[in-house]
Order: C-alpha cells, then structure tokens, then sequence
C-alpha cells in the first residue's frame, strides 16, 4: 500500500508494517505503536485533503464578463427607452416600450449561458466514449497546458503483479527445469511462485505433487518432486544446501539490473539453473510514453520501488528523470517542487500511495484498474489504464477550450449587432425596427448556433 511494489517486501524482527497492508505467509506478531490519527494511512488521507483545499477556484471566462454584460443591457434598454420616448416618432412611448423590450430579449444571454456548459457536457461525453473519464471542467480546460506528466511505475507503467520472465538451465532444458520449480512452487503462496506456475501451466507442462515442501521465510522454498531434492531461492538458500550458484551469477546480475527477481534453482544437490520474474511493462506503454514525448511533455518516474527497478524500467522506456523509493510525501514534494519552478504538472497512478499527488497536481490522473481512492483523488479517470488516453484527453482538451471560445465569440457578435439593430440605430436610414416577436426569434437562433457548434465535438476525431 505504502510504496506500490509488485512483490512482498520482507520483514524481519524489529521491522516497521503498516496497518491496512497483508501478511504473505508465515505468523506475525505485531505491536501497535500508531493509532487512529496518527497511522499512516490516516496521514495519507489528510494529505489528500489538504491538497484539495489548496486548490484555486476556476474562473470562467463568461462568468468574468456575464455581471458587466448584464448591466450594460440593462443601460441600453433604458437609454433605448428615454430616448424613444422623449426624441421617438408618435406613438413615442409606445416604440420607446417595444424597442426596450426587444433590447432586453434580444440580449437574453441564453446563448452565452449555454457557451461554456454545452461544451464541457458534450466533450465529457466525447471522453466516456474513448475511456476518459473527467470528473469536472476544470479538468478539461487546465490539461491541454499541461508540460510535464509524473508517472508511477507499479500499475501505471506496468501490469502490476509479477510474471515469468525467462529460465536459464545449466543441466536441464529449459522446460524441464521450469516443470520441476512449478511442480514444488505449488505448494507455496508467493506471488513469484504463482508467476512460475502459470507459465508451466500456459506451457502445459505437466506438473507433479511435491513431497516434504518447506518454506524459509525471506530466502526460498525446498522439497521433493518425483524423488528428486529440489531447492528454489536466493544465494542464501544455494549456500544451505551447499550449491555455489557462481556459474550463473553474471545472468542474475544482469537480470537484477533490468528489474527483474531472480530465484537459483538446485537439483539433488547441484545447480540446475535460474529463474527470472519481473513486473512486465503494459502492452501499450511504450506507444504511451513515445506519444506522450511527441507531444511535447517531459516524462518523470515517482516510485517506491528501488532504484534498481526503476531506472531499468526508465532506461528500456526513454523517461527523462527517476525518483525511486518515494514516500508518499514525497510524491507530493515532487509535484510542488515543480510547479514552485514553472511546471504544469500532471499526476498519473493507481494506488492509495498516488492519492496525495494525483489531488495535489495541476491535474490528476487515475487508472481505472487501480484503487477507489487514487479515482477519487483525480480529476481524470483513464477507464483502461491505458497512459494512450492522456493524449486523447489533451486532444479533447485543446479542443474543447476552442470550441468555448467559439460558442462565446458567437454569443457576443450576435449581441453586438443584434442589440443596436433592436435599439432602432436602422430606423433613421431605413425605417426598420425589431418587434419582440423578431427579437425572441433571432434570440432563439443565436442559442441553437451555440449548440449545434458543441455538438461538432461530439465527432472529434482522436486516433490521429
């Protein structure tokens, strides 16, 4: 919970366990020195919570000129009163009332009321349509300026849980060795012996009862398949049974340098090979992350992984820069910091970890496939967990924005025109005046305008 890893962290007498996190295997025996408000996950919630107050209210555009627009007409329909009235052609004050009335319908501010809303509702919609959730308007309007994405790296860039990543026999084939691992990891409730087991499974190698399976805690497990001592584990677990795992220690090496778990395997007292487990990078990732450089958008890696991990999977994936072994906290430091320097900063992850930095940055964006918390921190939800819909989000963004501005310029060049028209500014020259009833007609023309110009965004095309 606390640092997002894929795998286990083990824990040994005197270690420090967080509360809402689960036990792998093996008894345990806990002494609470943290409670109610003081745990840390409380400490995460209120992290939350305080970077969601600090949030500065969104100022809209129509809302900035709606009050001063709503006087001026109030003024030209006065002025548009007295001066009918006192300078008009008999009836005076009859023309002085229905060309008052007409300023006033006319200037209905339907059309600028119906600006702004009728575009964010239909580029919402545009966005469920592709799997992008926004939680509000603000969200549309800050993403298309957003320079810098901070991503997690455990569900976000990644699938999140462990999978079989290679074998390396010394005695063995590749599938006999993999056959006798599986057959004893299916006793154990690791999760890199569930990745094991189903890659022998996908393979449909057939898999044996283990006999005497015993687990040590932090270092492996050991039993018999078939007759035959099998031993699976670290470099401690190869010195228990007397087995030097030397001959295969430049592959392990070289495996831990790109992420992955590796597990020495001993046969009836000999080195029979390795096995490699590893978070495997999301099918779609790679065309994420290029995407998303494409765009113009600097790539940061926030994880509480080791740095190990991370910068492995920072260097297949091209990211600019690596923080590793991040709290919390930290996340949302990071995004402070480089919003204090300028940045506009954008907030992708999956886990309760994630939740003080998604609320904390300029936009957060959840993964749909990741916690209840993390979605309910973010402003944008990505329904597939797909880093793909951060630039179709930014499309519908810079789109949405301009149609706004659009509906808007719409609005105040029909007022602009319509108003004097209504005021009579025509009659000297041409005899023309607006009734109300003409006055309502063209107001109910300028609002459908607006709509139907919403409406366009409702075919935006995203896959380019």
């Amino acid at each position: 919970m606390l640092t997002g890893e894929p795998v286990p962290v083990e824990k040994s007498q005197g270690a420090t366990v967080i509360g809402a996190t689960m036990n792998g295997s093996g008894g345990l025996v806990i002494r609470a020195t943290k409670v109610g408000s003081e745990t840390v996950l409380a400490q995460i919630v209120q992290l939350v919570a305080q970077a969601q107050r600090s949030r500065a209210p969104m100022q809209r555009m129509a809302d900035k000129v709606a009050f001063w627009f709503v006087l001026a007409v109030f003024a030209v329909a006065i002025a548009t009163f007295f001066i009918w009235g006192f300078m008009g052609p008999a009836p005076s004050w009859t023309y002085a009332v229905l060309n008052a009335v007409s300023v006033l319908i006319i200037a209905c501010p339907c059309a600028l009321g119906l600006a702004t809303p009728m575009s964010i509702m239909v580029a919402m919609g545009r966005g469920a349509h592709v799997g992008v959730l926004f939680r509000d308007a603000e969200a549309i309007e800050r993403l298309r300026r957003i320079d810098t994405v901070i991503v997690d790296k455990t569900g976000t860039l990644t699938e999140g849980k462990p999978a079989f990543r290679t074998a390396i026999p010394v005695s063995l084939t590749e599938d006999e060795l993999l056959r006798l691992a599986a057959s004893l990891d299916q006793a154990s409730e690791h999760p890199l012996a569930d990745a094991i087991v189903a890659e022998a499974r996908r393979r449909n190698l057939v898999l044996e009862a283990p006999d005497g399976f015993e687990s040590s805690t932090g270092i492996g497990v050991r039993g018999r398949v078939a007759g035959q001592a099998i031993a699976i584990g670290n470099t401690a677990l190869m010195k228990e049974v007397g087995v030097d795992p030397a001959p295969l220690g430049a592959d392990a090496e070289k495996l831990r340098l790109e992420g992955a778990s590796v597990m020495f395997v001993a046969v009836d007292g000999a080195l029979a090979g390795l096995l490699a487990v590893a978070d495997p990078l999301k099918a779609s990732t790679p065309a994420a992350i290029a995407a998303l450089h494409a765009a113009g958008l600097s790539i940061v890696m926030a994880t509480g992984d080791g740095l190990t991990t991370a910068h492995a999977v920072a260097r297949v994936l091209g990211i600019d820069e690596v923080h590793g072994e991040v709290r919390p906290q930290d996340k949302i430091a990071l995004v402070q910091r480089l919003r204090a320097q300028g940045h506009r900063v954008a907030m992708a992850g999956d886990g309760i970890n994630d939740a003080p930095a998604l609320a904390g940055a300029d936009v957060g964006i959840a993964m749909g496939t990741g916690t209840d918390v993390a979605m309910s921190s973010a402003q944008v939800t990505l329904v597939k967990g797909d880093l793909r819909g951060i630039i179709r989000a930014r499309a519908i963004s810079a789109a949405t924005v301009a149609n706004m501005k659009q509906n808007l310029g719409f609005a105040f060049l029909y007022n602009a025109l319509g108003v004097p028209i209504a005021a009579g500014v025509l009659y000297p020259l041409t005899g023309l005046l607006l009734t109300p009833m003409i006055a309502a007609l063209a107001m109910s023309l300028s609002s459908v305008s607006v709509v139907a110009n919403a409406l366009r965004l409702g075919t935006l095309d995203l896959d380019q």
